[in-house]
């Protein structure tokens, strides 16, 4: 089974210790990653895609979100190459999501696969492109097509790249994830292709969508594995099931409830699945013993923030049947400021201090940021209900999630910028 971070040596072959220190967030492939001999050109930045990535994405998210709030206020007026809304929405799903997603697969997919990783002057391109598009959104006003083709090309171009690497080293098992980048990619074409007309809404639902399948699929690996390894350590007696016939019936009718809301067909069949799928996979995670691991928030916090996904499915399933009581944007909300950007800071605080050598333990400050975006997620979720002012909401939980990504690249962005590999 993967151990404790995104890349690093089999368990079987490395002691305890050794594990805790360096750890893996690799599949039970037994093949080691090549090592470059100058692990980016000797920038330490360019050394393992989850650096530039997890940096760029996390800095992103801390002044993008700002920026959103600024101009829902009339107090900004960017030259943005889509309208406040669809920009907002775009950015965070093709724009934060995207280098998250891209920072965790280069830096897993060579563990997978045990092919030379991904780093200096390529992984500099693919990072540059990755920035060029967030520009192009941010300041694309009056250049059309032109904004629009910039922005795709980053998204395609890492498919090919996840393609590439995958089916070379042989690692057929993970295909689907191969699938879901690529239909990201068409996601984000679709939407620039639809987004002048104002109906590029199924375009966003789709990679809602595939951002909760990742979750489901890539977390329900991680998460069971990580919280049996830290509980092992412990003499737990019970430890998280292993992944059996229960979990691909509950991917199964997640992925066909998510079909579904995407289209969508029939609200009501919509509605049902959804609930039912939430159902699934609030049972999953209660099977992986996140109860017994409060005395570590690193490992508490993986199990909150897929907690967030039966949470965003019920609620989207409650908004298909009954709209009125229950407005579609607190799932949607449930689904993106909480399963996705909880689950990400998760994920990119673990590898950044496995892959630098350090203690896998949550510290004051990274607690901090846990709540920060915890607090931000619920505030945006329960924001229709509350009897506060709706903007104060808004600006209130915004600024707590962007607060808690400024805490990651405050704390964690020194760890990024120097070369201390495990």
């Amino acid at each position: 089974m993967a151990n404790s971070t995104i890349g690093g040596p089999d368990p079987a072959q490395t002691s305890p210790a050794a594990q805790e220190r360096r750890g893996a967030g690799r599949e039970e492939t037994g093949a080691r990653p090549r090592r470059p001999a100058r692990p980016g050109g000797g920038l330490p930045l360019f050394a393992a895609g989850f650096r530039p990535f997890f940096l760029g994405g996390a800095a992103y998210a801390a002044l993008a979100l700002p920026l959103w709030l600024l101009i829902h206020a009339g107090l900004a007026e960017p030259p943005l190459a889509l309208p406040g809304w669809l920009w907002h929405a775009h950015e965070m799903l093709f724009g934060y999501l995207a280098a998250v997603i891209s920072g965790f697969l280069l830096t897993a997919i060579p563990n997978w696969t045990g092919r030379l990783p991904i780093s200096g002057r390529p992984l500099c391109l693919l990072f540059l492109l990755w920035l060029a598009g967030r520009l192009a959104m941010a300041l694309g006003a009056g250049l059309g097509p032109i904004a629009f083709l910039i922005d795709a090309l980053f998204l395609l171009a890492f498919a090919g790249v996840v393609w590439r690497e995958v089916l070379a080293g042989r690692n057929l098992r993970n295909l689907p994830v191969c699938l879901l980048i690529t239909c990201l990619a068409a996601a984000n074409v679709g939407f620039h292709l639809l987004a002048q007309e104002g109906d590029a809404a199924v375009f966003l639902r789709a990679a809602s969508a595939v951002a909760a399948l990742l979750i489901a699929l890539v977390g329900g690996r991680v998460v069971p594995s990580f919280t049996r390894n830290w509980l092992a350590k412990r003499g737990a007696a019970k430890l998280p099931r292993p992944f059996g016939a229960f979990d691909g019936v509950a991917l199964a009718v997640t992925g066909a409830a998510l079909l579904f809301w995407i289209l969508p067909v029939q609200d009501a069949a919509a509605g049902l699945l959804l609930l039912g799928a939430g159902l699934l996979q609030a049972l999953r995670l209660l099977r992986w013993q996140g109860w017994q691991c409060g005395a570590e928030p690193l490992v508490l916090v993986l199990h909150v923030a897929y907690g967030w996904l039966p949470l965003s499915l019920i609620l989207l399933g409650l908004a298909a049947l009954d709209p009125g009581r229950f407005p579609p944007g607190a799932g949607l909300h449930a689904l993106t400021t909480g399963a996705v950007g909880l689950m990400t800071l998760a994920i990119m605080t673990r590898a950044t201090l496995g892959h630098s050598g350090r203690a896998l333990t949550a510290n004051r400050a990274t607690s901090l940021i846990y709540l920060l975006i915890l607090a931000g997620a619920l505030w945006r979720v329960l924001a229709p209900w509350l009897p506060l002012d709706y903007a104060l909401s808004l600006a209130a939980s915004g600024a707590l999630w962007s607060a808690g990504f400024l805490g990651f690249v405050l704390v964690y962005g020194p760890m990024l910028m120097s070369l201390r590999e495990s």
